[in-house]
């Protein structure tokens, strides 16, 4: 295992690229797909640490997940709610797989425990346990904290009306309505203050959608689903991840070159293209194509952006923003102190190593460039904290990346892939 790597300065980059598979997709296509009837089929599956232990879990709610990397396929034998009578899950860091999975094991008839590293143990969960027990769920939190572990006490999902608060994670509401139709009696699910990372839950309905079952979105604050309703199995394709390709495109930004992310449109799936509008507004020229949106870097000027929607975005271009001519300010993503770390206080902790002036704020965080130095970048176990801050060393000399194979939640490939791109740059 490498415990650092030093990123190597490059000219301009130009290139094309074509990142890995979606996660956020992927995850919630198992998900549709294990509880459909008969199997499917999912193309441009991502291969990650997230996505196996998601494999993995569902394989022990006895579910057949045929996972073949090399040629990004998944086929899953789906038949329903879960039929074993009981199963401990170990979801290691991952959000979705935690989220899903509690609301997925709902479902089933006997008991449920799942579980995570320790920095899962910190993170929230008590949001939605609370709105599954509305609906009729008995769970809890094994240290009464509101964070793993967990055990649920399942007996199917009878169903009714439930509340959720909306400023925490948008997972906790995906997680209920991909569960929703197989509810005993109809659901209704009332969502409570200002939802976070909406673009996540309307890719939720649409993933839905794709297997067979339609939910009105009602403005994102009410939703209603029909109870006894079943999932079609089908053949479902996946779109490169977009919370990835803003590392290529902010590559882009900070060295002034061009690159093009392949599969991707101004009409994807995946909110996270709008991270091409913020680096449009510090300077950059964006072109989209039917299958492909490319950056051209320029001139930086610093924004004041609400980046709620792209949350998963901030770090990168809280990098970007390190070689801009003004300051930088980032609005409306206080939750992001819940994700893998604490991505306002810790992404700023590094930002000021490489010799940012950064302001902490409840609900994002200033950047003010100063005079940028060498400096060894900790991640925090954080594969967006390593793979954004990376971005800096192709500028600048001295810049080393600490744990470098954390990348492996979502992107395990991406030192290699950014090293092509810089020897492309240089042939």
């Amino acid at each position: 295992m490498i415990h650092s790597l030093e990123v190597q300065p490059t000219g301009p980059l130009r290139a094309k690229v074509r990142p890995p598979g979606s996660k956020s997709i992927t995850n919630r296509a198992l998900v549709c797909a294990a509880l459909a009837d008969g199997p499917s089929v999912l193309h441009g599956v991502l291969a990650s640490e997230d996505t196996q232990v998601m494999i993995e879990s569902l394989g022990r709610l006895g579910v057949s997940v045929t996972h073949d990397p090399g040629r990004h396929t998944c086929h899953v034998i789906g038949h329903g709610p879960p039929r074993v009578e009981s199963a401990g899950l170990f979801v290691a860091n991952s959000g979705t797989t935690i989220r899903f999975l509690t609301a997925m094991a709902a479902l089933g008839t006997g008991h449920f425990r799942l579980d995570g590293i320790e920095r899962m143990r910190e993170r929230p969960i008590a949001d939605l346990l609370a709105a599954l027990e509305q609906l009729g769920v008995v769970a809890a939190t094994e240290r009464g904290n509101g964070c793993p572990p967990l055990a649920i006490k399942a007996h199917g999902l009878p169903g009714g009306s439930a509340h959720i608060r909306g400023d925490i994670s948008s997972q906790f509401l995906s997680a209920l309505l991909m569960v929703a139709p197989y509810a005993e009696n109809e659901v209704d699910v009332h969502v409570e203050g200002e939802l976070v990372s909406k673009p996540y839950v309307e890719m939720t309905l649409a993933v839905m959608q794709s297997f067979g079952v339609s939910v009105a979105p009602g403005g994102l604050q009410h939703f209603h689903i029909p109870g006894r309703q079943r999932y079609r199995a089908c053949e479902y394709d996946i779109e490169p991840d977009a919370s990835a390709a803003s590392y290529f495109w902010g590559a882009a930004a900070v060295t002034g070159g061009e690159i093009t992310v392949q599969g991707l449109s101004q009409n994807a799936l995946q909110g996270d293209v709008r991270f091409c509008e913020c680096l449009e507004k510090m300077g950059c020229k964006v072109r989209y194509e039917t299958d492909a949106i490319t950056v051209s870097g320029g001139p930086l000027a610093g924004v004041d952006v609400n980046m709620n929607a792209i949350s998963d975005t901030v770090q990168t271009l809280a990098v970007v923003a390190l070689f801009a001519e003004s300051p930088t300010r980032i609005r409306g993503v206080g939750h992001i102190r819940h994700k893998e770390t604490d991505r306002i206080g810790d992404l700023a902790r590094e930002l000021r190593r490489l010799g940012a002036i950064v302001t902490e704020h409840d609900d994002g965080l200033t950047i003010t460039p100063g005079e940028l130095q060498p400096a060894e970048i900790q991640t925090y176990n954080d594969h967006r904290m390593a793979m954004s801050l990376a971005l800096a060393g192709l500028r600048m000399p001295g810049v080393v990346i600490h744990d470098p194979g954390c990348v492996a939640k979502t992107y395990p490939n991406f030192f290699e892939d950014l090293a092509a791109l810089s020897h492309d740059a240089a042939s």
